[in-house]
């Protein structure tokens, strides 16, 4: 088994509207596809490393699915229009993510954890396997 430990901030407070970033557009889209660019190289790798074949990776139009066969499936995408980024997880349900500046991470300002922690929290539990994530 392969361990490896996931690189982002976990910062966890109650995050009230005025923390929210006030993202141009422009800002949002080059921070969002980095990130997105990052998670789907993150993910490749962690797919190669996990011993299970029925799962894969992919990336296309805004939108990452890591489908981890029997075990369901994350769906990770830009959502514009809020300036988040939205994801779908077999164990948790639907999440909207908003980028906090102060910390430069994607966080769910209902609970104050980053999209990289709910990741690394997850996806070993669903697959036996430790997973390192830089997201910037």
């Amino acid at each position: 088994m392969t361990v490896s430990r996931l690189k982002l901030n976990t910062c966890h407070h109650s995050f009230s509207e005025a923390m929210l970033s006030d993202l141009s557009m422009e800002k949002y889209h080059k921070i969002s596809e980095d990130t997105m660019n990052s998670l789907l190289e993150s993910l490749e790798v962690y797919v190669d490393l996990v011993s299970d074949k029925q799962c894969e990776v992919e990336y296309s139009s805004g939108v990452l699915t890591l489908s981890l066969g029997s075990k369901g499936t994350y769906v990770i995408n830009k959502q514009p229009p809020n300036k988040q980024i939205w994801l779908s997880s077999p164990l948790s349900g639907p999440k909207r993510y908003d980028y906090l500046e102060n910390n430069n991470s994607w966080t769910y300002t209902r609970d104050g954890k980053s999209l990289g922690t709910l990741l690394r929290e997850e996806l070993p539990s669903l697959l036996g396997t430790d997973l390192e994530i830089d997201i910037n």
